[in-house]
């Protein structure tokens, strides 16, 4: 049982730190060794406590983070918190947790995400566009949908890659979910060519968006 303090878990933490999995997680950029589905049953038992999320949170160290995001309450963090947070994020899984875990289920999502997708910073920027997808997905109403591809179209060729693919994700459900944008977005993918070559296990949707909405299009009316 993992006491609910900052010591004992960085003790668990450590006592986790694998090697093979901090050389596996490196390739991907993210600097710890624990094994997901590990560290996953460390936050079971800690359960929502959000005063050690702060904590864990404040080390500075991935694992530690990593936990924090699972044991947070999304509606526990105001708009400035969640965006100081973000920009501290600078390690991929760290950023991608936290706007996925916490961020997509805060009350402040949507104003987040029209500040993030303008910022200068292609990895601030990078999580206003997966809000976007989210949106698309499930309260496309209100949103400017041909002004999105247009952005996309003059943009994301030039996009560094973190914000390259979450502007191609956007690209792909507008694609997926909006009938009438379908032939446009499957064109700008077609000339823009972004992950066409991208290496695709078997079995596996491709990212390339005109390979991506196909699919998915083609599997919906399927049933």
């Amino acid at each position: 049982m993992v006491e609910a303090n900052v010591d004992s878990v960085m003790e668990t933490l450590a006592a986790m730190d694998d090697p093979k999995a901090r050389a596996i997680n490196e390739r991907h950029g993210d600097d710890h060794g624990v094994n997901l589905t590990k560290l996953r049953s460390v936050t079971k038992e800690l359960k929502r406590n959000d005063e050690l999320a702060l904590e864990l949170w404040n080390t500075g160290d991935t694992a530690a983070r990593l936990v924090a995001i699972l044991i947070m309450r999304p509606r526990s963090y105001d708009a400035s918190q969640l965006d100081a947070m973000l920009r501290e994020a600078r390690v991929p899984k760290v950023h991608a947790w936290l706007v996925t875990y916490i961020v997509k289920k805060s009350k402040h999502a949507e104003a987040l995400r029209l500040t993030w997708m303008d910022d200068p910073d292609p990895v601030i920027a990078s999580a206003g566009w997966a809000l976007t997808s989210e949106r698309v997905n499930k309260s496309p109403e209100g949103l400017d949908q041909p002004g999105l591809l247009d952005i996309i179209e003059a943009q994301m060729l030039g996009a560094e890659e973190s914000l390259q693919w979450a502007m191609n994700e956007t690209l792909s459900y507008i694609g997926i979910e909006n009938e009438e944008l379908r032939p446009r977005a499957i064109d700008i993918g077609n000339r823009l060519g972004v992950l066409e070559d991208y290496p695709t296990s078997p079995n596996c949707t491709s990212p390339f968006a005109p390979t991506w909405i196909t699919e998915i299009v083609d599997r919906k009316q399927a049933g």
